[in-house]
């Protein structure tokens, strides 16, 4: 057995169905920002919500970018540009070994400028309502695979450091968890939208191990994604364990994992980490 586990969150220990797309979402989010005098005809929202998310996307992608002319001059710049999926070994390097550049926003700031943008200086609490009223709205079903509690039970029964590392929004994930039970299940948590970087970022990786000093050769990631999960932890010097679950992207044959279950099965799972 390792000594610590690391897990992703969605498509791994929960599976989640979500749609943005229903104009039921818009109509009912119009009537709740009207409530605050924040007037949107429903189309006008999603517009105006799609257009600062897609805002604050290029922000951070432009942040990075800046660092990486600050790190390593404007040659660097500009491979980044025509190859924005990621950077080459030379930058890379320079970078601390970063995997990729993988710049996450928060949506707590999309969700306040909807109410700015309408003259409204809104408390953090109406935020957080905001945030968490369209989640509901565009949320289908989420709920854990069978048998997750117990399998974070036992491994931390066992005295192994279990933690959880996903690329996600504390607005909605933080809440998520306490509902479906497994917060107190996890030594250290880190959700993307807190630090303004995502996996697979070879940094977000190493600032989990360094926050619970964990060493990366006594290490597991498991995941569902083959790139995010598996790519980012085997750059950061970790084991990795693929999963393909219903909410995998499309499986690669080359997956590098040392690890490979194709099938959510948490009981197999559970058969190989030995508990």
């Amino acid at each position: 057995m390792y000594k610590n586990y690391i897990f992703d969150f969605y498509g791994t220990l929960a599976d989640i169905h979500t749609d943005e797309q229903r104009s039921s979402v818009w109509e009912k989010m119009a009537l709740f920002y009207g409530y605050y005098r924040a007037r949107y005809e429903p189309g006008e929202l999603k517009e105006a919500y799609e257009n600062l998310v897609r805002m604050a996307e290029r922000r951070a992608a432009g942040m990075f970018q800046k660092e990486v002319v600050l790190r390593t001059g404007n040659e660097a710049a500009r491979m980044y540009r025509n190859r924005a999926e990621s950077i080459d070994g030379a930058t890379e390097k320079s970078l601390g070994g970063s995997y990729e550049g993988n710049p996450e926003i928060c949506l707590d700031k999309v969700f306040r400028q909807l109410f700015t943008d309408r003259g409204i200086q809104p408390q953090e609490c109406l935020v957080l309502h905001a945030g968490q009223f369209f989640r509901v709205l565009t949320t289908d079903y989420i709920r854990l695979y069978e048998g997750v509690p117990q399998m974070l039970k036992r491994l931390r029964q066992k005295g192994r450091t279990v933690c959880l590392l996903t690329n996600a929004q504390r607005i909605f994930t933080e809440y998520e968890l306490q509902l479906l039970g497994i917060a107190e299940c996890f030594d250290k948590i880190l959700i993307s939208s807190d630090y303004g970087m995502k996996k697979p970022d070879i940094r977000f990786f190493q600032m989990l191990l360094d926050s619970c000093r964990l060493e990366a050769g006594e290490s597991l990631m498991i995941g569902n994604d083959a790139v995010c999960d598996i790519a980012g932890a085997k750059k950061a010097g970790m084991d990795a364990y693929y999963v393909h679950s219903n909410l995998s992207p499309e499986y690669a044959a080359d997956v590098d994992a040392d690890y490979i279950q194709m099938e959510m099965d948490i009981s197999v799972l559970c058969r190989v980490l030995g508990i």
